[in-house]
């Protein structure tokens, strides 16, 4: 049967394949696709867990059988014996199997994706009774998940495309096309560190129940330029395994089981979707000038320093926002439980470097907490009320100098392969940026007292929060350029939790406050002959580019996949035009009621 489910469109254009669902639990489990090669490794590693847990289960069933009535009644050894039971059973341990030879999911992935399949057997079971044995299913998978945590093999960059099921002929219109059917993910929620890891593989568009439009996720779903939809509540309770879904990121719509008309529907716009990226590559080499010869720099922002291959072929013409904190993330998937040391750094920083061919980059020092934890958990369930006031950004670093300095002293060593930005987050005193500078200074000390060869940086600050923007002049006492944050300061001024979806319907970048905190950013670091550029959502989205630069923006940093749709806004753009017209925006009531291309090209 068809359905829809709606949640907030984060990444545009249309996805058509069958669900892979990432099931949440209780624990942290890394979600992974296995090589060939390590399937039996994976089916071994289940076995062992099994093996350990049955041990573990055996030992209490004994000692409850010594205990007396009083102290142990014979529901618990009845508990146990099902315990027992549910562990060796084959709906359990063959579908687990399955899961990793079929699609070459990870132990703890194929294991909460089987959970997930009998868990909702259970709730179908018209016995009270039977139905409760669910929760005894979960409390064995999280035997099974503990004993297995900290033994996760390597991770393999490439998921297999789905083996065709002998029921798909006739069981879907679109079966004969089931062995290369496209992926999309389907998940509660999903941490940058999970997104980090899907980043590197074959999928077609995702799905979550939970975040906003800013939201990390989303934000790294359009670095992948795959078609996204967040905050659509119920998704991944209403979606099962192999489900045909439409994923349309244009309408925020997720369409499931779709008829043989609607596919063809939607088969038509994704075709035509295509023509559109068709059209603007070939804007790919075209510099970035407007109508009357304002030259505009169109930057990258990227997470990995692999991104800087794509960012050069979308005609980047440098990196306005790398982000550090993905070279912390996703470390305890891959077996490794420090934080990288300085060597490592400073060769991904050199990457980056390189493979921007003399372009500039700007990397950002690490930006963890709130919606961004290292470990992959929810902040939230770490004990801390309110994350995004808490310990995060340059507040985390300054609270542990000795890895802030590991990672300043890395990038002045990439700065000596070429041209870095060095740019600071979420600084909001006077105090906070005397201590930055003096931990600057004694980095370069550092790498000069051992006689390392380091390169001169220009330092800048991201202006995130409203204390920032209305302090301006201090910071630009101190720092050669600004960088505006526009995700933050969206969510600080107004008061909004991004990654809430609850709430995403009052995330307004058009506010008249945001956008006055914008314009007079934009108009001080002018006036001052400092260096200013906007690297958060609004940089990307086109509607926002002709008001940006009416306000006097000259430097604008997105995702890769952005970049061609903003240059042909620029293009098509006369700054000596827009100037009264944003104005006439910010003295609006309702910015949004004005703020539209057709208003600005009058």
């Amino acid at each position: 049967m068809t359905f829809a489910v709606h949640g907030l469109p984060v990444a545009r254009g249309i996805a058509i394949g069958r669900a892979v669902l990432v099931v949440s639990s209780r624990i942290d489990v890394a979600h992974y696709f296995i090589k060939p090669e390590e399937v039996e490794t994976e089916i071994d590693r289940v076995r062992t867990a099994r093996n350990a847990v049955a041990e573990e289960l055996q030992k209490l069933q004994a000692s409850v059988a010594l205990m007396g009535p009083n102290d142990a009644p014979h529901e618990l050894a009845a508990l146990l014996e099902v315990h027992q039971m549910l562990l060796q059973d084959e709906v359990l341990t063959g579908g687990v199997k399955h899961w990793i030879v079929e699609r070459l999911y990870n132990a703890e992935w194929a294991l909460t994706t089987q959970l997930e399949v009998i868990a909702r057997q259970f709730d179908e079971m018209e016995d009270e009774y039977l139905r409760e044995r669910k929760a005894d299913l979960e409390q064995v998978v999280e035997r099974l998940l503990h004993r297995m945590k900290g033994t996760a093999a390597v991770l393999a960059p490439t998921p297999p495309r789905r083996k065709r099921r002998a029921e798909d002929d006739d069981a879907d219109p679109t079966a004969n096309d089931a062995i290369d059917a496209p992926l999309v993910l389907i998940a509660h929620d999903l941490s940058p560190a999970d997104m980090l890891q899907f980043k590197k593989s074959v999928f077609a568009g995702f799905v979550t129940d939970v975040g906003g439009r800013t939201s990390h996720t989303a934000i790294v779903a359009r670095s992948m330029d795959i078609p996204a939809v967040v905050g659509a509540r119920s998704a991944s309770q209403l979606v099962r395994q192999d489900d045909w879904v439409i994923i349309d990121g244009d309408g925020g719509v997720v369409i499931v089981d779709p008829s043989p008309i609607i596919l063809a529907e939607y088969g038509f716009k994704q075709r035509q979707n295509d023509l559109e990226r068709g059209r603007l590559s070939r804007l790919r080499h075209k510099p970035a000038v407007t109508l009357d010869g304002q030259r505009v720099d169109l930057l990258a922002n990227i997470e990995m320093p692999e991104d800087t291959i794509n960012a050069v072929k979308a005609g980047a013409v440098g990196v306005g926002l790398f982000r550090s904190e993905f070279l912390f993330m996703g470390r305890e998937a891959q077996r490794l439980t420090r934080l990288p040391d300085e060597e490592e750094q400073y060769q991904a920083y050199k990457r980056a470097v390189e493979g921007m061919q003399g372009m500039p980059v700007t990397v950002r020092t690490i930006d963890v907490g709130a919606d961004k934890p290292l470990d992959g958990r929810s902040v939230r369930d770490d004990g801390h009320l309110n994350p995004a006031l808490g310990l995060r950004a340059i507040r985390w670093s300054l609270a542990d100098p000795a890895m802030f300095l590991t990672q300043l002293r890395a990038i002045l060593r990439a700065a000596a392969h070429g041209e870095i930005h060095l740019l600071i987050p979420m600084l909001a005193h006077a105090s906070e940026i005397r201590q930055t500078l003096s931990l600057i200074d004694f980095a370069r000390a550092e790498l000069d007292n051992r006689g390392a060869v380091h390169g001169n940086v220009k330092l800048g600050a991201m202006i995130e929060i409203p204390a920032a923007a209305l302090t301006l002049k201090t910071f630009l006492k101190y720092f050669d350029f600004l960088s505006i944050g526009t995700n933050d300061l969206i969510q600080y001024t107004l008061a909004i939790d991004r990654a809430d979806e609850s709430v995403a319907h009052l995330y307004d970048p058009a506010h008249p406050a945001v956008l006055r905190l914008v314009a007079e950013t934009i108009a001080e670091c002018r006036r001052q002959g400092k260096g200013v550029s906007v690297c958060g959502e609004m940089a990307g989205d086109v509607m926002f580019t002709r008001l940006l630069l009416g306000m006097g923006l000259r430097s604008f940093s997105m995702h890769p996949s952005q970049i061609l749709a903003v240059k042909q806004e620029v293009l098509r753009a006369d700054t000596s035009k827009l100037e009264a017209w944003a104005q006439e925006v910010l003295e609006a009531e309702e910015p949004a009621a004005v703020l539209t291309p057709a208003a600005a090209s009058q």
